[in-house]
């Protein structure tokens, strides 16, 4: 008995198989195949991501520059925290930080 005949016809169909192995190239062994499409998809979402985040740090940054330009308060809590400025008849007492790599004196 022939060893073909055993198989069920749907099965011994040439485009059913040209078909398969189509799918098999596809997914594994094409240069764009499945588990690349993932990697890049799951790069694109953290890409998007951190621009997200980088648009709410641009966001930030641009409220306070117009801050700086329009509100006098602004403009001497700057001056006071980042250049150390004070007022006159004022004493400033500058307090460093304790660092975590320093033992705290007691």
């Amino acid at each position: 008995m022939n060893p073909l005949k055993r198989i069920p016809s749907i099965l011994r169909n040439k485009f059913l198989i040209a078909g398969v192995g189509f799918l098999l190239w596809l997914l594994f062994f094409d240069r764009n195949d499945y588990f690349t499409q993932q990697a890049r998809r799951q790069e694109l979402s953290d890409l998007q991501a951190s621009k997200r985040n980088y648009q709410k740090q641009i966001d930030t940054e641009r409220r306070f520059a117009e801050d700086l330009r329009h509100d006098p308060a602004t403009i001497e809590r700057l001056a006071r925290e980042k250049y150390g400025m004070k007022r006159e008849n004022e004493d400033l007492y500058l307090v460093p930080e304790a660092k975590n790599n320093e033992p705290s004196a007691q």
